[in-house]
């Protein structure tokens, strides 16, 4: 009886087939639950994710800057090399938020604590679980994002008014992040291969343009380097905390919000296949 009780609402979700198959509406649902597992127990790692790049800011920004001198931007501008870098920081803040909820966060529920068995057992469907963790990875990445943006505007790196509008290009970028993270998550099986995000992050963390221009690579290394979702991500903020606009920022905008669709989609199909087909 208890077996045939919990399976009814997924069989009949795949009788029903179409969108209501994989949506109802209960993503928040799954966003509260995390909220929750993190305010019981999580939430040391949650504010120590916070101070990564910040003491990165303190070190490389004005310890390694005082050294490096100022930094002179495409437009003939010259800004003080702790302004050059924190935008960059500040990028991958939100990154780093996003990412390590929608991987090792996920996994661990996939694999270990079999939550997700136990989600599509109920009327929640799989867009809903891949909608409700992203949004909470995203809502880790823009705490992240407000607190390192808060400490840039005390120490006066935030250069031109539009710095405000960092914020929402930050939760864009964790959204990103979060969705594409989520959908590799989804295929891996071991510990071992969770590495590999490791293996992924670092180098896109050190050579996305975030601690010095672009322009000192190779060009051949410049085109790889610009298909980087980081340097996307920090070319946009970089651009907006400096006042150096252009039109190319639509191009970065455009790129994350490809990651998005393509990692929702990715996500859904993935966690059907995997727990209702």
């Amino acid at each position: 009886m208890t077996t045939t009780a919990t399976t009814r609402p997924a069989e009949r979700r795949r009788s029903r087939g179409g969108v209501r198959a994989l949506y109802s509406g209960n993503a928040g649902a799954v966003v509260e639950r995390g909220l929750r597992a993190t305010r019981s127990g999580n939430w040391v790692i949650v504010l120590s994710g916070f101070f990564e790049p910040v003491f990165y800011l303190l070190a490389m920004g004005y310890g390694l800057g005082t050294f490096v001198g100022d930094v002179t931007m495409e437009s003939g501008e010259t800004i003080s090399y702790a302004a050059f870098v924190a935008p960059a920081l500040l990028a991958v803040s939100a990154m780093n938020g996003a990412v390590y909820d929608s991987t090792w966060n996920v996994f661990f529920k996939m694999h270990f604590g079999k939550i997700y068995d136990a989600m599509l057992a109920t009327s929640i469907g799989p867009l809903d679980v891949a909608l409700g963790e992203i949004s909470y990875a995203l809502l880790r990445g823009g705490v992240y994002a407000l607190g390192f943006l808060t400490v840039m505007q005390v120490m006066g790196l935030n250069l031109a008014w539009t710095a405000f509008l960092s914020l929402p290009a930050l939760l864009l970028i964790a959204f990103g992040f979060a969705s594409v993270g989520m959908a590799v998550t989804s295929y891996m099986k071991t510990f071992q291969q969770m590495d590999w995000i490791n293996f992924v992050m670092l180098p896109m963390f050190l050579f996305s343009a975030t601690f010095y221009p672009l322009t000192v690579y190779p060009e051949a290394v410049q085109w790889f380097i610009k298909a980087l979702p980081l340097w996307h991500g920090v070319e946009l903020v970089r651009g907006l905390t400096t006042g150096e606009l252009s039109p190319a920022m639509w191009g970065h905008v455009a790129y994350f919000v490809g990651m998005v669709v393509l990692g929702v989609a990715f996500t859904t199909t993935r966690l059907r296949a995997l727990f209702l087909d």
